[in-house]
């Protein structure tokens, strides 16, 4: 089912269908190489937005603009290369430097939050966010975890309850009415819900690099490299958020 490809919205079978006309050879087509390096320039991009932000936070100045600018910027452009991924080689760039705003604004915080009890602990998540990616790249590369229809499955609706789960409460915010506030708390309820949701970004790497293999074996076009670069920088920064909140409750107990 192509339904239960990828539990990431930015990278699932259906994006790679109908890429290929019947009896036609596309001699341009995505390769893992070319993936690869275009996630590591818009890795690049977004650090040196991140990397502003912050600056600008310990220059005194206001976070708030970046965070919404990064928020909402980056979910527009996300959507716009949703239906139109032959933009992703223009937008995807565009995105990074918008998520960059929105990491550096967060990292700032967290930073100057627990600078006094917790020095180092963006660090501390940074590190941890490229171990994990490392490790998952190695447990995909050596199938040590096979990505089965089954599996995606299940990932796929866990991190579709997870999102829904987090909408719902930034709705409810809004109105003023607590809801799932134990998420935020340094209980063993809260820091066991952080772990699973850090476990299930995890997770969602497995797919990406499968959904990537596949549109290589399916010879996707060209700026498809850009687009799955785009998902898997999506999945990178919601595991390194995560890993953030984790961080943050393990020191507040």
């Amino acid at each position: 089912m192509a339904l239960f490809n990828s539990s990431n919205p930015i990278l699932k079978e259906s994006t790679y269908d109908g890429t290929i006309f019947q009896g036609m050879t596309i001699t341009d087509s995505m390769t893992i190489k070319g993936t690869a390096n275009k996630f590591g320039f818009l890795f690049l991009m977004m650090m040196g937005s991140t990397i502003f932000s912050w600056n600008q936070f310990y220059a005194g100045g206001n976070p708030m603009p970046f965070l919404l600018i990064g928020v909402f910027g980056g979910l527009v452009l996300g959507l716009i290369m949703a239906f139109k991924m032959s933009w992703s080689p223009y937008l995807a760039p565009a995105y990074a430097l918008l998520e960059g705003l929105f990491v550096g604004a967060v990292s700032a915080y967290y930073d100057y939050a627990f600078k006094t009890n917790y020095p180092g602990i963006v660090m501390q998540a940074v590190m941890l966010t490229l171990a994990v990616g490392v490790v998952m790249f190695a447990v995909y590369r050596y199938r040590i975890i096979r990505v089965t229809e089954k599996f995606r499955s299940v990932i796929i609706i866990a991190t579709a309850s997870i999102m829904l789960f987090y909408l719902a409460k930034w709705i409810m915010s809004m109105f003023g009415v607590e809801f799932g506030g134990f998420t935020n708390a340094a209980t063993p309820l809260g820091i066991g819900f952080s772990i699973v949701v850090v476990c299930l970004a995890a997770l969602n790497l497995l797919l990406n690099f499968d959904m990537i293999e596949k549109g290589v074996e399916n010879k996707a076009p060209k700026y498809m490299e850009w687009y799955s670069a785009f998902g898997l920088l999506v999945t990178i920064v919601w595991l390194y958020l995560e890993m953030l909140r984790l961080l943050a409750k393990l020191n507040r107990r």
